[in-house]
Parts: structure tokens; sequence; C-alpha cells
């Protein structure tokens, strides 16, 4: 999160990654050995079959790990200024979204079940316009940043 300079507020939102590309070539090393051995020694038995259920293996963790890359690649920068708040959206190769919601309509609304101490979604709503951030952020995050977009919302006032 990244606080502006006292007259807006702007911050980008992320999901983590823990696995970095080299993790990832790592991870799968391991994958591909593991099952090619685990494939000859089926192979050597008479087994043969296990071979290519082995290799299919290696596809569909491929295949998962691709897929969690891509949605990494996501991003959410809201900026807050004097009279309106800016949600620009980057979701992987797919054209910038962007929403404008009225500073003076805007209300941070964050869904809380105090009783079992759950957090759900965090959504922006001015009116009849409402739209749904930090989907990708945990619990607790998504309860920091909504107070901390509330308390610029109120110190930034105009």
């Amino acid at each position: 999160m990244d606080s502006g300079n006292g007259q807006n507020f702007c911050a980008v939102l992320t999901p983590h990654r823990s696995l970095t590309r080299e993790g990832f070539i790592a991870v799968m090393a391991l994958v591909i050995g593991v099952n090619l051995a685990a494939g000859t020694v089926f192979t050597l038995a008479g087994a043969w079959p296990v071979a290519g259920f082995a290799g299919l293996d290696v596809l569909l963790v491929w295949w998962a790990f691709k897929r969690n890359f891509a949605d990494g690649r996501q991003a959410e920068r809201i900026e807050l200024t004097a009279h309106e708040l800016v949600l620009q959206r980057i979701i992987g190769s797919a054209p910038l979204q962007e929403i404008r919601f009225l500073r003076h309509r805007l209300r941070v609304e964050l869904d809380e079940d105090r009783e079992r101490e759950l957090i759900g979604g965090l959504f922006l709503r001015a009116g009849t316009q409402r739209a749904e951030i930090g989907k990708f952020l945990l619990q607790e995050e998504r309860k920091s940043f909504a107070l901390a977009l509330r308390q610029a919302l109120i110190q930034n006032s105009y």
C-alpha cells in the first residue's frame, strides 16, 4: 500500500506470490524427476501404462502453476483525489478497467461477522454504483485496507 502526498491517497493492491520463477523451475524439475523415476520402475515391472499417467501428472502440475502465475498478474490501483476515487483494474492481458466514484457519495463497506470473527468482501459504493475490491487479499488485509481508506476519506476532506 502506497499513500500519497497528503492531498491524494493512492494504493496498489496485488496478490501474494511466494514462488519465484526459479522456484517454479526447481519444483517442476523435482516433479518431473519423481514421475520419470516412478514411470521407469513401473515400465520395467511390466505396468507400462502407468508411465503415461505419470506424464499426465506433470502436465496437470504445470497447468496449475501456469494458471496461478496468470492470476498473479492482476492488480488494483485506487487513487483518491479531491473530487473522486478512481479504481483501475489490471487483469492479465485484458484491457484496463476503470471505475470512477464521486468522493462526496463514496462509502467503504466491509462485510463482517463479528460473532464468528469472519471478514467478507470489501466494497466501494456510491449510490447504486458498487464494486468489490481486494478479493485476493487476506481477511485481515481487507480489514486493514478498509480502515486506511476510510481514514483517507476523512483526513483528506476538502
